[in-house]
């Protein structure tokens, strides 16, 4: 696989719940489009994460698309900036480029001592695809690297390959994330994942970690088989809870806790608050408060923003964002207790364009 040139910066900068509760008033807050399909040379933008930085600054990353809206082909990480809480966002910026190949999964973390920003991918060789890499009809398997940023994510580093720290030799599919990864209140690093094991189809959710400030990186627990795309928070005991992707056709959020910092999980349950359309979510914890955003219907529409005061044993109705189109979302925190969320949504499909909303915390609850 052909090294990564050394990247370049290119701008140009334009009391408890009960289930269900009552929605609350929408806000007034305008959307902002952020990554439209077609434009700066990309057919497709999908794959939102975004990351609140210590100093205020909003990064919007996605993968740009070069080929169309298929997960395989010339894909590239990209990345917009907003200094002002996602009203404005800068021009887009090249992230990771690995020609034809396929960089996918963007899930940030901040470290909060030393501000570094990490953001682990995922690389294949654009002319395979997911099912050929799981079926093991193609030698190759997906791999694992991190790019850093020391200044707010104006730039960034080369990408750097940690395949062999957080891959099994048996797992052939890996993604990273997508959305972003947390940082415990010990100060470990959790980026969530998933995997695939050789000699089956079925994928499982996991964890890797670093206890020393991401110079290295550790494989966690993985959950049961049937589960995917995950995201993690802290709970107030110092528990970690994955909400997980599930294949397990109850259409429903698949659950697990973890009592040792992602060494091991609980079996998983399903939580019927969750509506599942088998896609992507987003979660995040914000003062003793959860956050949840998925399509909240069968299918791949209605993206609703959720909360819950009791760590997930009841959710708020919440407030719909789009209620057309839309798929993957991803949550972070803003100032003035307000909650940013950037997913894909549109009028004819779910990846005409990424979107950003601020909305109040007291309109979710």
């Amino acid at each position: 696989m052909p090294t990564s040139p050394k990247l370049t910066r290119r701008s140009c900068l334009t009391g408890l719940l009960s289930a269900p509760a009552l929605a609350a008033a929408p806000d007034p807050l305008a959307k902002t489009t952020v990554f439209q399909a077609g434009d700066d040379g990309y057919k497709s933008f999908r794959i939102p994460a975004l990351l609140a930085t210590r100093k205020g600054t909003l990064l919007a990353f996605a993968e740009g698309r070069k080929g169309g809206q298929s997960d395989s082909g010339d894909i590239d990480i990209v990345l917009k900036r907003s200094t002002d809480q996602g009203r404005t966002w800068s021009g887009i910026e090249i992230i990771a480029d690995r020609g034809p190949d396929t960089v996918g999964n963007p899930c940030p973390v901040q470290d909060a001592k030393t501000g570094r920003i990490f953001l682990p991918l995922t690389v294949n060789p654009g002319n395979v695809t997911e099912r050929q890499i799981i079926d093991r009809t193609v030698p190759d398997r997906r791999t694992v690297f991190m790019t850093t940023s020391d200044d707010d994510g104006l730039t960034w580093t080369i990408l750097n390959e940690i395949t062999s720290f957080t891959r099994k030799d048996n797992w052939t599919w890996y993604a990273t994330g997508p959305g972003v990864g947390i940082q415990t209140r010990t100060g470990r690093l959790v980026i969530p994942c998933d995997h695939a094991v050789e000699g089956t189809r079925a994928t499982l959710s996991h964890v890797i970690y670093s206890d020393d400030h991401g110079r290295t990186w550790q494989i966690g627990g993985s959950s049961e088989p049937g589960t995917n795309e995950c995201q993690v928070v802290e709970l107030r005991s110092g528990a970690l809870l994955l909400n997980m992707r599930n294949y397990h056709r109850q259409n429903r959020r698949a659950i697990a806790i973890s009592h040792d910092a992602g060494a091991t999980w609980d079996p998983i349950t399903h939580d019927q608050a969750l509506i599942e359309s088998v896609c992507q979510a987003s979660l995040i914890a914000r003062d003793g408060v959860l956050y949840f955003a998925n399509p909240a219907s069968t299918k791949r529409e209605k993206l609703t923003v959720r909360a819950s005061r009791d760590e997930g044993k009841t959710w708020s109705a919440g407030q719909v964002l789009h209620a057309g189109y839309s798929a993957y979302s991803c949550l972070a925190p803003l100032k003035r207790d307000r909650i940013g969320c950037l997913y894909e949504c549109g009028e004819y499909s779910p990846y005409d364009r990424i979107a950003f909303a601020s909305v109040s915390q007291s309109s979710l609850i």
